[in-house]
C-alpha cells in the first residue's frame, strides 16, 4: 500500500507539473497505472467503513443511557457515535450539536455508508441539533438505514430506516472518514 501511495503521489505531482508547464498529459502507460491505483482507493475506504459498521453493529441492543458513552452502562446517541469512531482512531465530538462543525459536509444524495447524519431533537418546536447516527446502508433506490442509540421505542442501539419522521428532522450529513 505504501509503495502504491508513493507511486500515486509521484505520478500525481508529475501530472500537475507537466500540465502546468506545457499542457502535456501523462504517457499512456503511466495514465493506466494511475487509473489502476485510483480505482483501488474506494475499496480501501469501503473496507474501513465496513469495519466501523461491523463494530457498531456488534453493539445492537446496548441500552440507551443519557449522557453515557460506556457500552457496559449504555449510550446516548452522540456517546455511541463518538465511541464507535473513537475505536478507529477518529477524534469526534461527544455532543450532538458539535457534530455540525466536524468532518466534511456532504449532500445527502452524495452521502456514503459510514457518514454521520445530524438531526434535530425530538421536540417539534425546536430546530436545534439533538440527535446523530451513522449511515449503515444505502440500497440501489437510495433508501438509507442508519445505526444509532435512541431513547425511542427500541431504547438502545438499533438500525432504523431514514423514513419521513427522520427526514423531517434531518439537518445535514458529514463525512468523518
Amino acid at each position: 500500500m505504501k509503495k502504491s501511495l508513493f507511486i500515486f503521489c509521484f505520478l500525481f505531482a508529475f501530472a500537475l507539473s507537466s500540465k502546468a508547464q506545457d499542457n502535456v498529459s501523462l504517457p499512456a502507460q503511466y495514465q493506466k497505472m494511475m487509473e489502476k491505483i485510483l480505482g483501488n482507493i474506494p475499496k480501501v475506504a469501503t473496507s474501513k467503513a465496513n469495519s466501523l459498521l461491523d463494530f457498531a453493529k456488534s453493539m445492537i441492543g446496548v441500552p440507551y443511557r443519557y449522557a453515557s458513552s460506556n457500552p457496559s452502562r449504555g449510550f446516548d446517541c452522540s456517546g455511541f457515535v463518538s465511541y464507535v469512531f473513537g475505536n478507529f482512531g477518529f477524534k469526534v465530538p461527544r455532543s450532538s450539536p458539535e457534530f455540525a462543525a466536524t468532518g466534511v459536509p456532504v449532500k445527502l444524495s452524495e452521502a456514503k455508508v459510514g457518514d454521520v447524519l445530524i438531526f434535530t431533537g425530538t421536540s417539534h418546536k425546536s430546530k436545534r441539533i439533538g440527535h446523530v447516527g451513522i449511515i449503515y446502508s444505502i440500497d440501489n433506490e437510495g433508501n438509507i438505514k442508519f445505526i444509532h442509540s435512541t431513547s425511542g421505542k427500541a431504547n438502545g442501539v438499533t438500525i432504523t430506516d431514514f423514513d419521513n419522521y427522520y427526514k423531517g428532522r434531518f439537518i445535514k450529513a458529514v463525512s468523518i472518514m
